[in-house]
């Protein structure tokens, strides 16, 4: 009953927002790694969260999406809605990366869409354009910088 109940927020609550992004339109905090570092809209809250870039055409190579969570936990995403493929870093309280999904590919349905679930606990995951976890040479255990 548990699982169903979980399943059932992962696939369907995000249907029910209608928020159009975060209330930080304009990133102004900053992610580095790789002395790389991308202006990011930091979502903290449910509906940031469930929302996350679902709906939009691109996001500009020097930004990305920081989610923060109160609690370090397994953070499933999937791609539902996503108009581009994007790299998803897991990062640790400790602010070291725990997990990596490079390529993450867009997906239209629920039941076409894949939940892509680390094996580590995470606090923050980071949402970039695809490739840059290749380019920059990002591996698990490099350490985040957030300002």
């Amino acid at each position: 009953m548990y699982k169903t109940k979980y399943l059932f927020f992962l696939l369907f609550i995000p249907l029910l927002f209608t928020a159009t992004g975060c209330k930080n339109n304009k990133p102004t905090d900053q992610v580095c790694f790789k002395d790389q570092c991308f202006f990011v809209e930091i979502a903290s809250s449910a509906d940031e969260q469930v929302k996350g870039l679902m709906n939009r055409n691109s996001l500009a190579k020097d930004q990305g999406m920081l989610f923060s969570y109160i609690n370090s936990k397994k953070y499933p995403f999937w791609m539902l809605n996503m108009e581009f493929p994007i790299d998803i870093i897991w990062i640790n309280k400790d602010k070291q990366v725990v997990y990596i999904t490079e390529n993450a590919q867009p997906c239209l349905d629920t039941k076409t869409c894949q939940l892509i679930t680390p094996d580590q606990v995470a606090k923050y995951v980071l949402e970039v354009n695809a490739g840059i976890v290749s380019s920059s040479g990002l591996t698990i255990g490099d350490s985040i910088e957030i300002k």
